[in-house]
């Protein structure tokens, strides 16, 4: 008898994810994971503050989804289930490389609205973090988008999705790669994040959350750079408790240093070195304001929300 196998693809701004399991069969609970990666795609880049996804993120996404090809028919993968979020939702040729997915790979890619995709995100963390019958303040920060939700074990009290993803503040605030974030650039994201998040602000005052859980990303960046070396997909826990004295570390370190010396800081991936910096200032922000001093990482989170709902 075949096993149904299945693919769940997570087609983000910075990052598309790809994770491969084994049904459980009658009376097993858990599927069996066979493949967790991702590949770094960057399809935010220099293209979706202008609206418009650039031709050489364009190209990396269709290679990176014929990888993902390779390995769902290595793996003997019967059901596929793809779906894309903020870079492909915003942009006028985001249908275009559905299209040219599909044409390419046989991947048919859907495309999900913001209020979709955090409750996606809630139920992934909810698969790593048990969050019992308090409120806690999940968020995740991606590329093009920012996903915050107010929930517990069983409940989503508030959510919202914000088009302010980091590469959307490395645009706006940091258009300067190579150096140092200067202080002006820092409060004038601080200024910004406070204008657009008038209704988490509100949210906050209503549920008022007794944690924060940052959902992969730039939470897992912490959370290697805590522990001082880069892990893969694979070898990140559903959760790890980041500590707020490393936090403050990390975003001190983040903060003073230019961009080579960012790139070589144990545990930081490259290509987020500088997206680090714009995220860690959102974090902070959303520290003050809750006044919150317990951080958890989620490394689950959209992908495994949808592989929740299915089972």
């Amino acid at each position: 008898m075949q096993h149904r196998r299945l693919a769940l693809i997570d087609l983000g701004t910075n990052t598309f994810h790809l994770l491969i399991v084994e049904m459980p069969e009658a009376g097993h609970s858990q599927p069996h994971t066979l493949l967790r990666t991702k590949v770094g795609v960057r399809l935010g880049e220099g293209g979706i503050s202008a609206g418009r996804i650039a031709e050489p993120a364009y190209e990396r996404a269709l290679h990176a989804l014929l990888g993902f090809r390779e390995e769902i028919e290595l793996h003997q993968v019967t059901d596929v289930r793809a779906t894309a979020t903020s870079a492909m939702r915003v942009t006028e040729n985001g249908p275009e490389l559905v299209k040219d997915i599909f044409e390419q790979t046989g991947i048919q890619v859907e495309v999900i609205g913001g209020d979709r995709e955090a409750e996606l995100i809630c139920a992934g963390v909810r698969q790593a973090v048990p969050l019992g019958s308090e409120c806690h303040l999940i968020m995740d920060i991606g590329g093009g988008s920012v996903e915050f939700i107010l929930a517990d074990d069983t409940t989503i009290f508030w959510k919202r999705s914000f088009e302010i993803g980091a590469q959307r503040l490395l645009d706006k605030f940091f258009p300067e790669p190579s150096g140092i974030m200067p202080a002006e650039a820092m409060v004038a994201e601080q200024q910004y994040l406070a204008e657009v998040l008038a209704p988490l602000t509100a949210a906050l005052a209503e549920f008022p959350p007794t944690s924060l859980i940052g959902a992969s990303g730039s939470f897992d960046s912490l959370a290697d750079m805590q522990l001082g070396q880069l892990r893969t997909e694979a070898e990140l826990p559903p959760s790890t408790e980041l500590a707020l004295s490393s936090f403050r570390h990390s975003y001190t370190q983040l903060l003073s240093l230019n961009h080579e010396q960012r790139q070589a800081l144990p545990g930081i991936l490259p290509m987020r070195a500088d997206m680090l910096v714009v995220a860690a200032i959102l974090i902070d922000y959303v520290l003050q304001l809750t006044g919150l001093t317990r951080i958890r990482t989620s490394a689950y989170a959209l992908k495994e929300g949808l592989l929740a709902e299915m089972l």
